[in-house]
């Protein structure tokens, strides 16, 4: 577990990306991908209001098959929307995903979900997959939703105002 934050909110933005690898993760056919992992990991445990991120003992998230075979998962915690979304939109890893069809196949439904967790709490894959099948099933709410329909935390002053990033995710 990797872990960098120091905002004292109550709640933390989660956020689970699954991806269908179009090949073995140990193919040649995703050897850019791969030896782009590591520096793009990073780049994210840097990032201002980033504070954990699913990994093995290891330190391997290619490395969880909860979805099924060639199908990668990544979840991560931020301070904030705002967080993730300069984290995904405003560094170097947008330049990473623009190759995305290169490495994954493009999904037919929902494959990326936001979701508010008390602070200090590190969500489970299973956690991760009923909330990405709730936004599947209810579309956005305040309890799984998008970049494109956020919610704010439910220890905002506004919680009835909903923002709207106007960006899709670079990712599959």
């Amino acid at each position: 577990m990797t872990t960098g934050s120091r905002d004292v909110s109550s709640f933390k933005l989660a956020q689970l990306n699954i991806a269908h690898l179009v090949a073995p993760i140990d193919s040649p056919a995703l050897a850019d991908f791969v030896a782009n992992l590591d520096r793009i990991n990073t780049l994210a445990e840097r990032s201002p209001g980033f504070v954990w991120r699913l990994q093995t003992d290891d330190g391997d998230a290619t490395a969880i098959d909860y979805f099924g075979n060639d199908v990668i998962v990544n979840m991560t915690v931020w301070d904030d929307v705002e967080s993730l979304h300069d984290y995904v939109y405003r560094s170097v890893h947008v330049e990473i995903m623009r190759r995305k069809k290169e490495w994954f196949h493009k999904m037919r439904e929902a494959h990326m979900v936001l979701w508010w967790v008390p602070a200090g709490h590190y969500p489970s894959v299973e956690e991760a997959e009923a909330k990405l099948r709730q936004l599947r099933e209810h579309g956005p709410t305040a309890q799984a939703f998008t970049f494109k329909t956020t919610f704010p935390s439910p220890d905002a002053a506004d919680v009835q105002r909903t923002t709207d990033m106007g960006e899709p995710c670079p990712a599959p």
